[in-house]
């Protein structure tokens, strides 16, 4: 079994979502994140005075699923995050050992 993290643009979040669905992905977990890669941040105007914002918000998405899907996953999120721009993000892809439905027991591939 494999987690697959993605960390990508937040107007993108609805698409990958949608994406996801269509090639049947059950679940993912979707958190607000900030960081900054080689976009570096940007400056902003507020009230004339200008900063840097140094972090930029971005969404972080986990997905679990079984070997033989990994690659539709990872592929389905390249589709449909990408605006071929700076800044559309990342995907992790990291083993994941073991996998427990806390409400029935079941393991790994069934609990997914």
């Amino acid at each position: 079994m494999k987690m697959v993290a993605a960390v990508i643009k937040p107007f993108k979040l609805d698409d990958v979502r949608d994406a996801l669905s269509e090639i049947g992905v059950q679940g993912i977990t979707v958190t607000e994140v900030k960081g900054f890669g080689r976009q570096k941040g940007h400056t902003e105007l507020y009230r004339g005075a200008e900063y840097v914002v140094d972090f930029l918000p971005k969404i972080k998405l986990e997905v679990a699923t079984t070997d033989d899907r990994v690659d539709a996953v990872v592929e389905a999120i390249m589709q449909a995050a990408g605006t071929g721009k700076i800044g559309d993000g990342k995907i992790f892809v990291y083993a994941l050992e073991q996998v427990i439905r806390i409400r029935t027991g079941e393991l790994d591939g069934d609990a997914l």
